[in-house]
């Protein structure tokens, strides 16, 4: 098992896209007016790609112009320090050609914040990496819990 220099093991692609097959909400990190905005949304995967829905006058809007965003996902386990982030960078665009239309139609992806949500873009997956932060830390020894005691 890698891990890098914290001592996370490295998450090879199959293991990331397995996990990014699993979830369902992620953050997508785009520019608005050169400043960084990164915004929760639900998404789903077609082929090795991230497709999300975004409706008209959405900060989304800015990801549709060919746009190089950052599409992050993670989970985790607070009471034993445990989880793992997939990173996913590529292009943002919107899918509009009927043949992917069509297939994104058959995708679980479904609005969450209302209807008028008709637009598809899709993340194409350029750089993929992950990490799991499991059991053991990066010295090689496992955590202990620590208990509190109540008085």
């Amino acid at each position: 098992m890698p891990v890098d220099r914290n001592g996370l093991e490295i998450l090879s692609r199959e293991e990331c896209m397995h996990l990014l097959g699993q979830a369902h909400v992620g953050r997508i990190a785009l520019s608005v007016r050169a400043l960084p905005v990164v915004l929760p949304v639900n998404f789903a995967m077609l082929d090795d790609d991230i497709v999300m829905r975004s409706g008209p006058g959405t900060k989304l809007d800015a990801a549709l112009d060919n746009a190089v965003v950052a599409f992050e996902v993670d989970s985790f386990q607070p009471l034993d320090h445990t989880g793992w982030s997939v990173m996913v960078q590529g292009i943002a665009g919107e899918i509009s050609d009927d043949l992917s239309l069509a297939r994104v139609m058959t995708l679980p992806l479904r609005p969450w914040a209302g209807e008028r949500m008709n637009r598809y873009i899709r993340i194409t997956t350029h750089e993929i990496s992950g990490r799991r932060l499991s059991h053991v830390h990066a010295a090689g020894a496992p955590l202990v819990a620590i208990r509190r005691e109540e008085p």
